[in-house]
């Protein structure tokens, strides 16, 4: 163990300076998007779709005392966090790249992009198409004596929870490239398993959506077929990501 500290403090150190790095990159859009468009206007682009549902004259209200200030700060910071998100993550593949060998590298590199990117996917597919869907549907069932006047704070925490279901959805190809590399299932297995995907990705969809069958469905499909892609992508990371023992053998 003699002269191990040395390297210990400097992997922490490394650490720390990645950290702060990250911090330092998120707090730098939180900056842009506070000078533009602004925290209201941001809110304001969030709740579009919405609002665009309402009855003609409809507004969202505030029910608690500081939530017209502090909600859309929150919005800001989210906004800045997703944004500064691919930073974030060259921080982390930065720290630990060196550790890897190069065909951990040839795994773990593509998986980061490619997560990233499918992340981003589901909250835009989320945003632009299933609520555009969705807010009309659920208040065409609203009755007519019922004035729809949603809070802007239960409105955020309901589209945090849809954006992170459709973000996490269609990671699907990630966790089966990575569930086949790993060993713990088999392609063969991964083909014979799709009756059984579906009827949880059907479970799953009726939990996480509204109650509505067009957000169901548009949440179900993309499941499935980036299940198919996720069998396809399997193979081919598996055969470019083994070790050279492995690949020998």
């Amino acid at each position: 163990m003699a002269g191990s500290e040395q390297p210990f403090v400097s992997h922490l150190i490394e650490l720390r300076d990645r950290l702060l790095k990250a911090v330092y990159g998120i707090g730098a859009v939180f900056a842009v998007l506070a000078l533009y468009p602004g925290p209201s206007r941001l809110y304001d682009l969030l709740a579009s779709p919405l609002v665009a549902a309402l009855p003609q004259g409809s507004k969202m209200i505030a029910v608690g005392v500081v939530s017209p200030f502090l909600i859309p700060i929150k919005v800001t910071a989210l906004a800045a966090l997703g944004i500064s998100l691919p930073w974030v993550l060259y921080q982390v593949w930065a720290f630990v790249a060196p550790g890897l060998y190069k065909h951990e590298q040839r795994l773990v590199m593509p998986l980061v992009a490619t997560s990233t990117m499918l992340f981003y996917t589901g909250v835009a597919f989320c945003y632009f198409f299933v609520f555009g869907q969705a807010f009309p549907a659920i208040q065409a069932m609203a009755p007519a004596s019922v004035s729809v006047s949603p809070d802007i704070e239960a409105y955020l925490d309901f589209v945090i929870t849809m954006f992170i279901a459709f973000g996490v959805a269609f990671e699907v190809p990630v966790a089966v490239v990575i569930l086949a590399r790993l060993g713990v299932v088999t392609l063969d297995q991964l083909r014979s398993f799709r009756r059984y995907f579906w009827v949880a990705a059907a479970a799953v969809s009726g939990l996480v959506t509204p109650p509505d069958a067009v957000s169901m469905i548009a949440l179900l499909v993309p499941m499935g077929l980036l299940y198919e892609v996720g069998i396809l992508a399997a193979q081919v990371f598996i055969k470019h990501t083994q070790a050279p023992a492995e690949a020998s053998e």
